[in-house]
């Protein structure tokens, strides 16, 4: 009986391949296209269900839930908060205030329209400082998106909203740089997991006084659960993500997330975007992804 033909396939497997963990089997960059899905996912979620909560009782909700998550998982000691604690509580702070000023953005604006504007905030923090000359073509053409989404006559976009969705995004520059400090002081997910424990304790009052017992609501709860496990899943997948891809190339694919998002409006929210509205977010994550290919890393930022 003769032998079987070589198959070459199979023949240039890894043989340890099925021993690895799923995530480590699945193309990192096609982790952090599924870490930008959940995000905006999550996102649309919990837009659904404003009509129960309000945004600031869903992004308190959102917050806690996350925090309870990460400490289950986690497990984090307290060590080094209590070491570190006003680095902490400011990164919560920061943590909470750009959930916030998202969650009122995308009461009052498209989840896609949203999510672009707040990407201005990490591009601004790649080319501060830059004396690169390609860096005045990524501002350039983010300033142009922003110019598409003006709230002229007739442009049908809330200015309050776009307003809110501009103080999200300084406050993820503020977010990753305090970010970058809390990880250089206390490992893994321990920092974020004791940042969202402090976020969900100044949301606490104002997410109560905004919406009440509705906080109690199964659908609300069930929803607002949801969202959290989506977000910490995000959390996971873009830190398996970073082992395997430089921070530039990673940057890039994040790019990809405004799109996500519109996609996310459309199918879960029914959110259509306008020729000009979509020209703006196209425009935004092409200026998002030079800025992270070829401007300064949040370390070549925070020198002196």
């Amino acid at each position: 009986m003769e032998p079987a033909p070589a198959n070459p396939y199979f023949d240039r497997l890894d043989p340890h391949i099925f021993m690895k963990p799923l995530a480590d089997r699945i193309p990192a960059p096609t982790l952090v296209v599924l870490a930008g899905v959940t995000v905006q996912l999550g996102s649309a979620l919990a837009k659904s269900v404003f009509e129960l909560a309000g945004p600031l009782g869903t992004v308190f909700l959102r917050v806690a839930l996350s925090a309870v998550l990460l400490l289950v998982l986690w497990r984090p000691s307290g060590q080094n908060v209590r070491t570190h604690w006003p680095l902490v509580l400011a990164y919560g702070g920061v943590l909470a205030l750009m959930n916030t000023c998202f969650y009122l953005a995308i009461d009052r604006i498209p989840l896609g329209i949203a999510v672009a504007l707040e990407f201005i905030g990490p591009l601004g923090l790649s080319v501060i400082k830059s004396r690169r000359w390609l860096d005045v073509v990524w501002v350039t053409l983010a300033a142009l998106g922003v110019l598409l989404l003006a709230p002229l006559q007739g442009s049908g976009l809330d200015p309050i909203g776009l307003g809110f969705a501009g103080m999200a995004a300084l406050s993820w520059a503020g977010y990753i740089l305090l970010a970058a400090a809390t990880g250089k002081v206390i490992p893994g997910l321990e920092g974020l997991a004791w940042g969202m424990v402090f976020g969900t304790l100044l949301l606490l009052p104002i997410g109560i006084g905004a919406a009440g017992t509705a906080l109690l609501d199964i659908r609300l709860l069930a929803i607002a659960t949801a969202v959290a496990a989506l977000s910490s899943s995000t959390y996971a997948l873009e830190l398996v993500a970073l082992r395997r891809l430089p921070v530039n190339v990673f940057g890039v694919l994040l790019s990809v997330e405004p799109m996500l998002a519109a996609a996310s409006g459309f199918v879960v929210l029914g959110e259509m975007l306008t020729v000009r509205s979509m020209m703006a977010v196209i425009l935004i994550s092409i200026a998002a992804a030079g800025a992270a290919r070829y401007g300064m890393t949040v370390e070549e930022v925070m020198e002196p």
